[in-house]
């Protein structure tokens, strides 16, 4: 097996449904730029509130992905 590297960051997904879909919408939307994408880790969940009720929720995600020098 060759050796790599990867490359972790950490990123803040949001959603009006769910945590599940705010989690997806962070790995989605990284997916388009980042290339050969690992594992997702779900690090925290919060809720945002307005007026006693939940508006969002969000989930702060790390990925890695393998790190590719030119």
């Amino acid at each position: 097996m060759a050796e790599s590297v990867y490359k972790i960051i950490e990123l803040v997904g949001t959603s009006k449904t769910s945590w599940e879909a705010a989690a997806k919408n962070a790995v989605e939307t990284a997916g388009k730029s980042l290339k050969e994408l690992r594992v997702a880790e779900v690090s925290d969940m919060d809720m945002k509130i307005e007026n006693n009720k939940v508006v969002a929720y969000r989930c702060k995600v790390k990925l890695s992905f393998k790190y590719v020098s030119d």
